[in-house]
């Protein structure tokens, strides 16, 4: 047992800013886009107190499917749904791409 004056020794590692980059994933930029909306998606049906099966009728969607964004499986959602469902829920975003960063920005406008 360490006693509170020894110190340990942490490793840990920077990352770059985007998880799915640092975990090693393909399409990284993708994934990150597609978890901004799906958070988006989210957002606006726990303000508008929905439950799943009241959502998926307003969306367009089935309840499973959005089960599925609830839980950020976006794997088979594309970028194009994504934008749809916000389009049905009259959510807009707005979505920045800054090239010599690599940084993708996804913000709800108000």
């Amino acid at each position: 047992m360490q006693s509170k004056s020894e110190e340990r020794e942490v490793e840990f590692e920077v990352g770059c800013g985007n998880v799915f980059a640092d975990l090693g994933l393909g399409n990284p930029e993708e994934r990150r886009l597609k978890a901004a909306l799906m958070r988006a998606i989210n957002h606006e049906i726990k303000n508008r107190k929905l439950n799943q099966s009241a959502a998926a009728e307003l969306i367009g969607l089935t309840q499973p499917d959005v089960s599925r964004i609830s839980r950020g499986q976006g794997r088979t959602f594309s970028v194009e749904r994504l934008l749809d469902v916000l389009k049905n829920l009259k959510v807009d975003v707005e979505i920045t791409l800054h090239h010599g960063t690599g940084q993708l920005l996804v913000r709800e406008l108000v």
